[in-house]
């Protein structure tokens, strides 16, 4: 688990028009909710928080949040980032605030570690998961979820109970549900590679001329 120190506004004003006039000063709406707590509006700075997803991604990260004029900081997860339309533009964005004893239930990018022996033959990895909820406390939440498919043939494929976390680490589950696996190479692809194999056949050569009968 990393910290990442993130700085916001209280603000007091809401609805859609305050919310349009924060984002042309730069500014992003903001809210914060903890168990049994009134929930706190905040703005954020749009540079900041914008560089911090382009470093970090925007799954499974935690706050230092310090926000001006309070004298404690909180610290907060990520639990929805609200985009427009063509995803250029932050809306709203939602943070948590949690205690560090506690467990949460965070989602974590799946990371595929090595080339698979399937791969090499010619199949075709296939991630059916690219991220896995887990729940555990936030200073064991892992940056990924790492998965060697080194070892891995055509056909084989990894279920969500082959992954170990540890003990302090749970994926919640009620299905043994496939995350990654090899696939046949598809039917137009091996076709293409049997058509590579085929030798060229060279055209028949052209019929010398006919010489002109003499005279």
């Amino acid at each position: 688990m990393e910290l990442i120190e993130l700085n916001a506004k209280p603000r007091v004003t809401t609805g859609k028009g305050a919310a349009r006039q924060l984002r042309a000063k730069q500014a992003i709406p903001a809210i914060v909710y903890g168990e049994k707590k009134e929930p706190t509006m905040l703005a954020l700075d749009t540079i900041e928080f914008d560089k911090i997803i382009r470093n970090h991604g925007s799954m499974g990260l935690f706050f230092n949040l310090k926000i001006s004029g309070a004298d404690a900081q909180k610290i907060v997860m990520l639990k929805d980032m609200h985009m427009d339309t063509f995803g250029q533009s932050y809306l709203h964005v939602d943070l948590q605030e949690i205690d560090m004893d506690k467990k949460i239930t965070v989602s974590v990018q799946v990371e595929v570690i090595g080339k698979s022996i399937g791969v090499k033959e010619g199949g075709l990895l296939q991630i059916i998961r690219r991220e896995l909820d887990v729940v555990c406390k936030p200073m064991d939440t892992p940056d990924t979820i790492q998965v060697d498919i080194t070892d891995l043939e055509i056909g084989d494929a990894v279920h969500v109970n082959d992954i170990d976390l540890g003990e302090n680490i749970h994926i919640p589950h009620d299905v043994n549900f496939t995350v990654i696996t090899i696939v046949p190479p598809s039917t137009d692809a091996k076709e293409r590679g049997e058509e590579d194999d085929e030798p060229d056949e060279k055209a028949p050569a052209a019929p010398a001329p006919k010489k002109a009968a003499e005279a």
